[in-house]
């Protein structure tokens, strides 16, 4: 059995877990984790932390600001990280991977010896990779930070087309809601389903998602080496309800239409257009599964003019129209 998984006394957390925040962490991931727990710790929404504990680690005690300029007050010092069941990260702005202060590296380096397993939430998995703790670990990162993983740790190939990953002593997600399903996974298997049903469905969550559900990004089939490909690809992903023209995302780019068509077809055999319609459509099925938004409001947020245009552009490419699929 492991570590995290014996008996406890009746007086402790079924659930103890220890956060780490690192420099311009990512309020939403941090924030969806821990509210999993304190909804699951309680009876109602009371938050006394009986089932689970958490508590935000430490080694100056100063204020942590997150990415979004929000602090967040450390409540104790690192101490020793046997104490807790996991120890989370909560990565954030990539630009701050490299800045994890050495206290932190050592104390996390000192749970992976005691066997306390760690948790990289959004950029934390770069974290953990970067002082050494994720070698022979599978790794789940976002879609979006996919390609500055693979530049960061060459030889990696981190798995983002999923929410989450549990490889043994490892577990990692893409941040955002999964961090949310994470912490259900854990609240699941350590205090009951019933907690982690609860937690979710106060937070407006319908279900807990498994950890291979995948990632709302880019459509697999479209997935491609080139480095320009896959610039094209992030913008257009990161202008879905407002697309732009294939000129201005050359422009972005550096190159000029006919160089992004060309190597679109090379590399993915269909043009920029297509592919940017493509992944549109892949973005309202999603909403179309996982959401109640009305096909008016999905056909906005997908980048389409009105209705009936995204319900020609569904059936064409899925053969049956919004509310068929829907069922």
């Amino acid at each position: 059995m492991s570590r995290s998984l014996r008996q406890k006394p009746a007086d402790k957390p079924r659930l103890s877990v220890g956060l780490i925040l690192a420099r311009r962490f990512t309020l939403s991931a941090f924030a969806n984790f821990v509210d999993v727990l304190r909804l699951a710790a309680d009876e109602g929404d009371r938050s006394r932390p009986i089932r689970c504990g958490w508590r935000v680690l430490s080694t100056t005690m100063e204020p942590i600001i997150s990415s979004s300029g929000i602090s967040v007050q450390p409540e104790e010092r690192l101490g020793d990280p046997s104490r807790f069941d996991y120890i989370v990260v909560v990565g954030g702005l990539i630009d701050e991977v490299a800045n994890l202060h050495p206290d932190y590296v050592s104390f996390l380096r000192h749970a992976a010896q005691a066997g306390v397993p760690l948790i990289g939430v959004c950029t934390g998995a770069f974290i953990l990779h970067r002082i050494g703790l994720m070698d022979g670990y599978r790794c789940c990162v976002s879609w979006f930070h996919h390609h500055d993983f693979l530049e960061q740790f060459d030889g990696l190939k981190p798995v983002s087309d999923q929410i989450f990953v549990v490889d043994r002593a490892r577990l990692t997600c893409s941040g955002g809601v999964s961090s949310a399903h994470l912490a259900a996974f854990l609240v699941d298997r350590h205090v009951g389903p019933a907690e982690a049903t609860k937690s979710l469905h106060i937070m407006i969550i319908d279900e807990a998602e498994g950890a291979e559900t995948p990632q709302p990004g880019i459509p697999l089939d479209l997935r491609s080496n080139d480095p320009l490909v896959k610039r094209a690809l992030i913008l257009m992903q990161q202008n879905i309800d407002t697309p732009v023209s294939i000129d201005e995302i050359a422009r972005r780019l550096g190159a000029n239409r006919r160089q992004v068509e060309r190597r679109f077809r090379a590399q993915i055999g269909t043009s920029p257009t297509s592919a940017f319609k493509m992944i549109r459509l892949e973005h309202a099925q999603y909403l179309l599964a996982h959401s109640n938004r009305s096909i008016a409001a999905i056909a906005v947020e997908a980048g389409f003019c009105d209705s009936s245009h995204f319900i020609r552009a569904f059936r064409e490419r899925h053969g049956v129209t919004p509310v068929a699929y829907r069922g």
